[in-house]
């Protein structure tokens, strides 16, 4: 029996939003080629599997997260010292350097070059700091000076790559890229992790979705705030029409998804353009320090250095999970006793001032502060005359940790008689990788994402947590 044609519904027939955006498989589908689709559908859907354990829910992949284990700090504020301080100069003290002036040292090339500097004893810990961080020296009471780092390779590039992202050579995520990751941001119109500085491969996300990649502002003081974030603003379109390109570039990538495995690089750039739109109002406010009392900002110093860490407060303040800021120029080949000591001063003041505030705001506890560099310095001298310095040394050299659930007034590790090399409780970079992960919340070999049929973590297969500096 021949059924009857249907009523002309002219509803079925209006072209829709969908209609008008086609991919391959929907092309050939459409041309008769189901079978074909059907394979291409699966061979495609191996290879968008690229994800992670803990991966983002759809609550998004930049909302807050729970860690999976206990954790002392919410925030860090990493301080990267870029250069190579000199650690017998400022937190490590080598008294016996003084008996071998000009002399050769045991088992070592050169001879001793003792500090120019003074050690004194600092706080109710008593902790022997430098004379160049006078006011750094206040705060030994709340931080953990670890005095027995040790790197792989004693070259700048080589060092300050493994100290951000775990890896020598090949491109690896960025510590604050696996951060936040793991832990997502706290503020949706903020980005979770940025840069005041530094190099592009210190902030890389590599292979992990490029939203978790370091937003960079080369900040400086009494700089227009229309000049701090580039371009952020549309100077063509405005905020209305503005939320709704972002409504239909929502909409159709929603559309997308359904018919498809969600794509991280489209997602990224979704999140990306949506995250700028929102930054308009609220980053601009972030980097306004005018907004600070004159004290306040008196009291950072006034200087590019004491504006980028006071804009570092007032980021984890508003809940920025990840804050790098570069303070470098501390690679002293040559006239160590001046050039050592203006480097200190641009840091001690500004530094002091942070974890004072911090404390005063009761946020120090739950934000993990660190300074340091990428490896040490010789204990031997270039030159014999005034204008001595210190050459490169990986095997040995120092940092501090404040705040964020470390032990206060705590020193762990030791190098040797003279400073030359590790020797007690000696920490790699790999160990505190996982000891910042562990302050977080994470067991850093399961903190992991799964890219080319591996699963990757930024301590590689390597590291143990360093529980003599946890709280």
């Amino acid at each position: 029996m021949i059924k009857p044609f249907k009523t002309y519904d002219p509803a079925q027939h209006t072209p829709t939003l969908a209609d008008l955006f086609l991919n391959r498989r929907e092309m050939l589908q459409r041309t008769g080629m189901g079978m074909g689709a059907l394979s291409l559908a699966m061979m495609l859907a191996s290879s968008q599997t690229a994800g992670a354990a803990g991966a983002p829910t759809a609550a998004g992949p930049l909302s807050p997260k729970q860690p999976p284990l206990k954790a002392k700090a919410k925030h860090v504020i990493h301080i990267f010292a870029a250069g190579a301080p000199s650690h017998v100069d400022t937190w490590d003290p080598k008294p016996a350097l003084a008996q071998y002036a000009e002399k050769t040292l045991p088992g070592l090339a050169g001879v001793a070059l003792p500090s120019p500097y003074k050690f004194s004893k600092r706080g109710q810990s008593g902790i022997e700091v430098s004379e160049v961080f006078p006011k750094l020296g206040l705060h030994v009471d709340d931080m953990t000076v670890i005095r027995s780092l040790w790197t792989d390779a004693p070259a700048h590039e080589l060092a300050s790559r493994f100290m951000h992202t775990g890896s020598l050579q090949l491109p690896k995520p960025s510590l604050g890229s696996w951060t936040v990751y793991g832990l997502g941001t706290e503020n949706q119109n903020l980005p979770g992790f940025i840069t005041l500085g530094g190099e592009p491969e210190h902030r890389q996300a590599s292979f992990l979705p490029s939203l978790y990649q370091g937003v960079n502002v080369n900040y400086a003081r009494n700089m227009r705030l229309d000049k701090v974030l580039l371009n952020i603003k549309n100077q063509f379109v405005t905020t209305d029409d503005q939320k709704l390109q972002l409504a239909l570039a929502r909409r159709l990538n929603g559309m997308h998804s359904e018919k498809l495995r969600k794509e991280d690089q489209l997602e990224s750039r979704i999140e990306s353009f949506e995250m700028a739109f929102k930054m308009q109002t609220e980053a601009t406010e972030a980097f306004d320090i005018s907004k600070e009392t004159q004290a306040m900002r008196e009291s950072y110093g006034e200087t590019d250095m004491g504006a980028k860490l006071l804009v570092a407060r007032r980021l984890v303040e508003r809940g920025v999970r990840f804050v790098q800021v570069n303070a470098g120029g501390w690679d002293h080949h040559e006239n160590l006793e001046v050039n050592l000591r203006k480097r200190a001063e641009d840091i001690d003041q500004p530094a002091a001032a942070l974890l004072a505030d911090l404390k005063k705001r009761g946020l120090l506890d739950q934000t993990l502060v660190i300074w340091g560099g990428e490896f040490g310095r010789t204990v031997t001298g270039n030159e014999r005359a005034i204008n001595a310095g210190r050459d490169h040394n990986g095997r040995g050299f120092c940092c501090w940790m404040a705040g964020g659930g470390v032990k206060g007034g705590n020193v762990y590790g030791a190098t040797d008689e003279f400073g030359a090399r590790a020797e007690q409780n000696k920490v790699h970079i790999h160990d505190l990788h996982a000891t910042i992960l562990a302050l977080l919340g994470f067991d850093h070999t399961k903190l992991t994402y799964r890219y080319n049929g591996r699963d990757f973590r930024l301590t590689d297969n390597f590291g143990e947590v360093v529980k003599g500096v946890i709280a």
